[in-house]
């Protein structure tokens, strides 16, 4: 106990003398131009630039931002809303991760958390707590209204916990952080960390520091890289603050010996990996401190400073009401109540519709707020803590045609009528056509991977993503939410050349990218890897084409329409002699490959190297794409070849390295494909890419959306004899509910969020030590998989399956 009293005294001590000497000393940006701060007595941070900068822990257990209404379908200020709020947040190991603020993939945070001196010695929050994450606003049942959360840390030795709650000021662009601290077990004193990763870079940043109030009134910590700035300013000046580089001068590494002594005002002229300190007051035993802080953000010192200050002035619960939406205010729960949908969708769920809810919520918080429509894979960096973070990333927090069309369709289920039509809306911009910077080849087909603003980041041709855009452009115009009138200008403009694409290909001429096209052969699949005749992507170039002939007959346009009909017929009437083996390695020999490079799917041709995995034949490498064939209609669930093909996909006999299908806890869970390497190390537990290399141990993991399309390929084949017995088909469909619905459901973390990847158990395990089902490193929320949860969901209310296009089944099906 003498020694716990010692240790917490002293830092208090120096917790106040800090404050003190901090006290009165300028911000540097009032500083004559030119000065040098070191001559003016302020305290210069050493040892620019810091240690080289990651991000972080990609498994988020919450993800939120301000609901904002649209104004004639885009976003503007002076809507129901107000101020359009660009900012964003995540959560994961109990602490605030990547936050963004201007477009949804420009990080300005790598993590903020605390550090708490103890009588034990240093704890930091995340590396030695446990966590939990709720909904600060859910209804009677449960079920979240809004995506503000209430996070608790425990600190695993029980000496203190740390209460926190996260949400966007609606009318600034601000990010609220409601902090309570609670001493357990002794004494403690905690300190604020945060990390600046300005401009979605860890390098480049300034910084100062400012305990209490100076001559001008202000105090905070602030970083700045280029002309954006953050202002975090809370309720009450810290005691002490600093900044620091990483792993030089920051404050956690001052703190290794339970002292905050070496203060430091300012970066300076020197830029790099930063790091701001607060210190709070020391907290007795079984009691607890409250601080608000508020982070704004803007385009100088001041205007971020003004946006942290109004959300403190308009007060921080007020705040919080206009966030939810509550009384005249319009936020997310008149968002959520303009779902038609979700009441319905909700009951045919397990869990009281709970996910269902949470799944809604996150479709629309990743969409960016200056691109009306711009859905993006994941608000997450995949595998993030050991990725470099010296130059601009964007990891999932980019446009993909492929997971943009799951969400729009997703939200079109749900009843939400203005997202998917302003997504549809937003296409044209990620399409190829003459003006497409640096284009010199064929157009019509979409980009593999843009940023928000249609900024080019990968080239690679997936003719499946072609393919979509006019699929979901179909699904509006027959839902009526586009007029004929509009889908006549919209089929010159934009499905025309696409449709042409998918008929002719061509040679590309974009980047690196000079590929000659000849569909259906495509240059990658939907897992970008590899080249040739995709089961999966077939499947949607046949429906794309097919529908793409009934918007060109409405458009009056007969003789496209019948050129794209035949070669949909053409394409469909060669899926099994391109892709389906008859002599292959597994089982009776008879199945459907996850892709062959030729037209031959008997030759064991080799297909390529990737994630650090060797080339094995064709027909070694079985996958679930052919149910892709099924959901759109291009072949009937009791096809021949599907039936075919099943007991290969159900296979759990089969070594690991080839192995699909593995049952976790009772749900069906599948890899993406046998050999697949795009996860983490066997041998290790390591990550995927460490050090941006494969390595031959890595290991693609459970993906929980195929549990949703096995559901989706079950729910089709219960409907599909119409003479069955009603009550023998309303059993298979509850199978469906039990089976698929609660699989998805038991896939959700605590804070209600769906990966991209679960843990299968297969080598050794990572330092997270997960456990079989759960949510890997790689990305969650992934927007795909809450999208297919959603649409397995209405695909049961409905007795239908949601992807199925009716010209496509009535042609193919039958």
């Amino acid at each position: 106990m003498r020694l716990i009293s010692s240790l917490l005294a002293g830092a208090a001590v120096i917790a106040l003398g800090g404050c003190s000497t901090l006290q009165g000393l300028m911000p540097s940006t009032d500083a004559p131009a030119g000065s040098d701060p070191a001559s003016e007595g302020v305290s210069v941070a050493p040892g620019a630039p810091g240690a080289a900068p990651t991000w972080v822990n990609a498994a988020k257990t919450g993800a939120g931002a301000s609901y904002e209404a649209y104004v004639d379908g885009r976003y503007r200020d002076g809507g129901p809303t107000g101020e359009v709020s660009r900012v964003w947040f995540s959560i994961a190991d109990g602490v605030l991760t990547e936050t963004m603020y201007g477009l949804i993939h420009e990080a300005q945070i790598k993590q903020l958390r605390f550090a708490v001196v103890t009588g034990d010695g240093l704890s930091v929050e995340g590396t030695d707590t446990t966590h939990r994450t709720e909904y600060l606003h859910a209804d009677a049942q449960g079920r979240p209204l809004s995506p503000a959360y209430r996070v608790i840390t425990t600190d695993k030795a029980g000496r203190y916990e740390i209460e926190k709650r996260i949400y966007t000021d609606p009318d600034r662009q601000a990010l609220v952080v409601r902090t309570t601290i609670r001493a357990l077990r002794g004494d403690v004193a905690p300190y604020l960390l945060l990390e600046p990763h300005m401009a979605n870079t860890g390098v480049g940043d300034s910084g100062e520091a400012i305990a209490g109030p100076n001559h001008a009134g202000l105090q905070g910590l602030f970083a700045a890289e280029g002309d954006v700035h953050l202002a975090l300013i809370a309720d009450t000046p810290f005691e002490a603050a600093s900044v620091g580089f990483g792993g030089a001068s920051d404050g956690l590494t001052d703190l290794a010996d339970g002292r905050l002594n070496q203060l430091y005002r300012t970066t300076g002229d020197q830029t790099g990996n930063l790091m701001l300190t607060g210190a709070l007051p020391t907290i007795r035993r079984g009691e607890s401190l409250s601080r608000d802080f508020v982070i704004g953000f803007g385009p100088s010192r001041k205007a971020a400073a003004d946006a942290a200050m109004g959300s403190h002035t308009t007060g921080l619960d007020e705040v919080l009401r206009r966030f939810n939406g509550e009384g005249e205010h319009v936020g997310w729960e008149d968002y959520i109540a303009s779902l038609d949908q979700l009441p319905r969708l909700a009951e045919q769920s397990t869990d009281g519709g709970k996910l269902a809810y949470a799944s809604a919520l996150m479709l629309k918080v990743q969409e960016d707020r200056t691109h009306a429509g711009a859905l993006i894979a994941s608000l997450s960096n995949p595998w993030g803590d050991t990725v470099d973070a010296t130059n601009p990333s964007t990891g999932y927090k980019a446009v993909w045609p492929r997971d943009f069309y799951q969400v729009a369709m997703a939200l079109l289920a749900l009843g939400d009528e203005e997202t998917p039509l302003a997504a549809f809306r937003y296409l044209p911009q990620v399409q190829v056509d003459a003006d497409t910077p640096g284009n010199t080849g064929a157009t019509g087909w979409f980009l593999q991977k843009t940023w928000v603003d249609g900024t080019i980041e990968w080239v690679g041709v997936q003719l499946d993503q072609t393919a979509m855009p006019i699929m979901l452009g179909w699904k509006l115009w027959k839902a009526g939410l586009v007029s004929d009138a509009e889908m006549r200008t919209t089929y010159g403009q934009m499905i025309k050349p696409a449709a042409d694409f998918l008929v002719d290909g061509g040679k590309v001429g974009l980047l690196w990218n000079d590929r000659q096209i000849i569909p259906p052969w495509t240059q990658q699949e939907r897992w970008e890897e590899q080249e040739g005749y995709s089961p999966s992507t077939t499947a949607a170039v046949i429906t794309g084409l097919t529908v793409a002939a009934d918007i060109a007959r409405a458009s009056g346009d007969p003789a496209s329409a019948a050129r794209y009909q035949a070669a949909a017929d053409d394409y469909a009437s060669k899926v099994e002699a391109r892709m389906f083996t008859t002599n292959g390695e597994w089982g009776d020999g008879d199945y459907f490959v996850r892709i062959t490079r030729n037209e031959d799917p008997n030759d064991k041709a080799p297909i390529g190297e990737n994630n650090g995995q060797p080339a094995h034949a064709e027909d070694k490498i079985v996958d679930g794409g052919f149910l892709e064939l099924v959901r759109y209609g291009v072949r009937a669930p009791d096809a021949a070849s599907i039936l075919a093909s099943l007991p290969e996909y159900d296979d759990q006999t089969r070594e690991d390295r080839f192995r699909v299908r593995y049952d976790i806890n009772g749900v069906p869970a599948f890899r993406r494909y046998g050999n697949d390497g795009y996860g983490e190390q066997t041998d290790t537990g390591g990550n995927y890419g460490v050090g941006g290399e494969m390595h031959p141990s890595q290991r693609g993991r459970l993906w929980p959306f195929f549990t949703g399309e096995r559901g989706h390929y079950e729910l089709a084949a219960a409907l599909h004899n119409p003479s069955a017995a009603r009550d023998g088909t309303e059993a298979r469909l509850n199978g469906v509910r039990q089976t698929y619905v609660r699989g998805m459901e038991s896939f959700a973390n605590g804070g209600l969020l769906l990966p991209e990847q679960a843990w299968d158990g297969v080598g050794h395990p990572t330092a997270h030590n997960y456990r079989p089902g759960e949510g890997t490193n790689s990305a969650t929320p992934l927007a795909w998989t809450h999208a297919e949860y959603i649409k397995l969901l209405r695909s049961l209310a409905d007795r239908a399956v949601w992807d199925r296009y009716a010209p496509v089944e009535e042609r193919y099906a039958r």
